[in-house]
Order: C-alpha cells, then structure tokens, then sequence
C-alpha cells in the first residue's frame, strides 16, 4: 500500500505557528540552485497562497462559528509557510530573473501534467496553454539577455526557449476562454488534483506579473509585463473553468488540503536541497494535520466519508523534468489553435466574422510589446535569443531569426 495522508499523525495545530526567527528563512543562492530546486519554491509558493485566499473565500460563505475558528488555524499556518517558502527567494534576484523560473515552471509543469492526465478534453487543455507558455518564456528570455544574462543558465539547460504560439495570437475574446467542466463524481482522482495544482500555479503568475510588472523602468519591459499578464488572466479563467462547480465548499475544502499534502510528498520525493527538503517534509506533516480537520469538517456538514472521495492512496508525484521532445511534438501539432467558445480550433477554421479576429484587431491596433522586444533585441544583436539544444525550430516558419515572424 502506498502513501494515504488521510492513514498518517501529523503535527498538532497548536504545534504549527512558529516565530519571527523560524519563518525569516535563509534564502537560496541564486548562482547555485538547482533550476527544479527553483521551480519547486514557486510553485509550491502558489500552492500556499491559493490555499491561503480559498480558506478566506470559505470563510465568507461559512457560518458555524466552530467551523471559521478551525478554517482560521489552517489558514494562519497556510500563511507562515507561504511566507518561509517565498522568503526562500533571495533579493538579489531580479524580478525578470524569477520570471524566467516562473515561465520554465509554466513550461515543465505544465508538459508534465499534460503527459500523465487521464482524461483527453483536460489533457488538450494544459497542450493548449503549454504552447503560450513556452512563447513567453522566448519573450523574457530575450528582455533577459538584453540586461546581460543568459536565460538557458536560470533554466540550467533543461528547457528549450525559442518561439511557441506568438504571444500577440494568443489574446482571445474572454468568452474563448472558458471550458467544459469536468464531472467531480465521475473524473479520476488525478484530473481533479492536476486542474487544482495548475490553476494555483498560473494564478500564482498572473499575480506576481499583476503586482511586479510595474517595477520594470523602461516602457517596453513594463508593455511586456502587462501584455503577458493579460494572457496570464486567461490562463486562470481557461483552467478554473474546468473544475466542477457543483461540488461543495466542503469538499473543496477536502480536495485543497489533500492537493497540499500531494504537493508537498511530490517535492519531497525528488528535492535533493537538505535545507530546502526539510522544508517540504514539515508542511507534509502540518498538511496531513489540515486534512484531517478538512476531513472532519466534511462528515460533520456532509454527513459523508472522505474515503469515498479521496484516492487509497497518494497519485503518481509531481515532477519536475526535461519536456523538450514533448514540446515540440505539441508546437509542431497544435501552434495554429485558438479557443472558439469550450472548443479549442485552428484561426483557419473560424469564420471572418468570428469574435477572434475583432478581438484581435482591437488589442494588437497599435505596437505589440511582445513583438517589439524582439525586434529590439535584433536590432542590438542582428538575431532575437534562443536556446535550441535539440536542433532548429521544428516548424520552418519560425527558424528565421533576423526578423519577428510573429
């Protein structure tokens, strides 16, 4: 039998909140961290806040005293460790350097979940954005080498960056970006945990580009910030639609804290950062602590055992490896695709007066930031950035570099 956290003693919640001199975390150096290392840190990050902003939200819906005073505990702890895992970002890190770990999360993360997804409509979901992704990390990435700094060398050479879907095609009227949900009683475990991990990790995003976009001091990097964090906001809404919205603030709650103790027994699976992984082994036992009160609160308002909605035990982990034979494979199929209201298509197969192209023609009217670093980048360099370990582009069309193809 494998890893159930519901079968496991965790750490008491009297035991959980910690002083200013535990939280004040020694941060990570920059020079020295191993790329997944990072992209852990960020994601898990993003873990800790939405469970953070989802145990406020429950909080405002929910009337049983007891049960906001038992929601406030978890949700103070959600806080301390979200602060001790983003305190593990150092300062001198620029914050177009932690937008290149951000993106390779998006990237490898997303390519991951995409080739161990169940089910086909989800799976086509995380390859639609997976293609968006990757054409923002090439954006950065030449923003980057313009200030003096190699992206490949923040990724560790386990990304590829070169163009995927142009970020200027990928802006879509916002009722293309909305999906089927998927059956919570039906679906496999595993689907309903990846939509949660992947909907924490591109808000995530979508909030630091929201709040760190503005400290760029020329124009264009701060056009850039807003132009992909616009993107960022479609990502949020194209992937929380998939969720089923019928189920219970209960059960949400059941799923966010068995998502967290998933999460945190992902990192420690391949976390080789002593410091780091002693880290992802506490908030393990502080997080089978918070299911168990989850679980509580679930028979006490639904009358219903959680066994019966949660896996015997823990799914296949999260991980944090190369994708770049996957990518391309995906770049070469699906570049050309929009969304066309829950369906994803090719632009050729909509119509002229599809609300695509109106949109479109109104956001990209006047430059296009993501096209204009580009070709800022040629113009100081004679050719934009790319990192193309495994051969040229896989589609023609985007093997020139002396110019912005899209």
């Amino acid at each position: 039998m494998g890893f159930n956290p519901l079968k496991e003693i965790g750490t008491p919640i009297e035991k959980q909140f910690k002083n200013w001199e535990k939280l004040n975390i020694t941060p990570y150096d920059k020079n020295a961290v191993d790329p997944y290392t990072r992209t852990r840190i960020i994601l898990m990050n993003g873990i800790e806040v939405e469970a953070a902003l989802f145990l406020h939200q429950m909080a405002r819906h929910t009337q049983d005293l007891q049960s906001r005073q038992i929601l406030a505990s978890a949700r103070r702890v959600e806080q301390q460790q979200q602060k001790m895992i983003n305190w593990l970002s150092p300062g001198n890190e620029s914050v177009l350097e932690t937008t290149i770990g951000y993106e390779q999360v998006a990237v490898d993360l997303t390519a991951w979940l995409a080739r161990t997804e169940p089910d086909p409509y989800v799976k086509q979901a995380l390859d639609f954005a997976l293609l968006e992704d990757f054409d923002h990390l090439y954006r950065y990435a030449n923003a980057l080498d313009m200030s003096g700094k190699k992206a490949e060398e923040i990724c560790g050479g386990y990304t590829e960056i070169f163009p995927g879907r142009p970020t200027s095609a990928e802006h879509r009227h916002p009722f293309d970006s909305i999906r089927y949900h998927v059956d919570s009683q039906k679906a496999d475990p595993l689907t309903l945990l990846h939509i949660l991990v992947i909907v924490s990790g591109e808000q995530q995003t979508m909030n630091f580009y929201m709040n760190a976009g503005n400290t760029q001091t020329d124009s264009l990097s701060r056009g850039l910030y807003q132009e992909i964090a616009m993107i960022e906001e479609q990502h949020v809404s194209h992937y929380e639609s998939l969720a089923d919205p019928r189920d219970s603030w209960w059960k949400r709650l059941l799923m966010h804290e068995y998502c967290e103790c998933y999460m945190y027994y992902s990192c420690l699976q391949y976390e080789q950062d002593q410091h780091v992984r002693s880290l992802w082994d506490q908030g393990l036992s502080e997080e089978v602590e918070h299911l168990r009160l989850a679980a509580d609160l679930y028979k006490k308002h639904e009358g219903k055992d959680p066994e019966e909605v949660l896996p015997s035990e823990m799914p296949e982990p999260v991980k944090f490896e190369q994708n770049k034979e996957y990518v391309r494979e995906i770049l070469e199929k699906q570049v050309d695709f929009t969304g066309d209201g829950p369906e994803m298509k090719r632009v050729s197969e909509l119509p002229e007066n599809n609300r695509y192209h109106s949109y479109q023609s109104t956001v990209n009217s006047g430059a296009v930031p993501s096209q204009e670093i580009i070709q800022k980048h040629i113009d100081q360099f004679g050719t934009d950035y790319r990192f193309e370990s495994e051969g040229p582009h896989p589609l023609e069309a985007y093997r020139r570099r002396e110019a912005v193809t899209a």
